[in-house]
């Protein structure tokens, strides 16, 4: 089933060698534009060489949103990688969106969406055996890219993945 993510799923999981937890979880996943935009894809970033990969590969898929005026609506109080990927995920009929921002995650849950974070990717891959710690690859957000995960949130993951 394919999703439609956001930014910071995709580089958070990139930076950390993770990104192919998403092809293996929703096979493909659909980006618009303005997230492409912010990816940075043409420069050598940390994490942008696997980015280039699944878009070369064709499991990332850049898509413009249709929806102008949901997106001028959501832009309001949402970036615009946000804003579109929202709106994109509606015109496609897609039901889940990978997005860590809570105002994000909000306003699509409000539109019928379900959402996901990386921190769920995660969780759900070390529950299939796709990975050994969890507590490594949220260390490793935290450390490398500066993920904000509370010390409650951390605490509680690490419970539900048995670690």
């Amino acid at each position: 089933m394919p999703a439609v993510s956001d930014t910071s799923p995709i580089l958070g999981l990139a930076v950390i060698g993770r990104l192919a937890l998403l092809r293996e979880q929703f096979g493909e996943i659909y980006i618009p534009l303005a997230v492409l935009e912010e990816l940075k894809t043409e420069t050598n970033f940390r994490g942008v060489p696997a980015v280039q990969d699944a878009l070369q590969d064709g499991w990332i898929i850049s898509q413009e949103a249709q929806n102008k005026p949901l997106v001028q609506s959501l832009s309001v109080e949402l970036n615009q990688g946000e804003s579109e990927a929202i709106a994109l995920a509606t015109d496609m009929g897609v039901k889940i969106i990978v997005m860590d921002e809570r105002l994000g995650r909000d306003r699509a849950r409000n539109l019928g969406l379900q959402t996901i974070g990386v921190l769920g990717i995660l969780l759900t891959a070390k529950k299939q055996g796709k990975i050994a710690s969890l507590t490594e690859s949220m260390t490793a957000l935290r450390n490398e890219i500066g993920f904000f995960i509370s010390d409650e949130l951390y605490q509680q993951i690490l419970k539900q993945a048995g670690e």
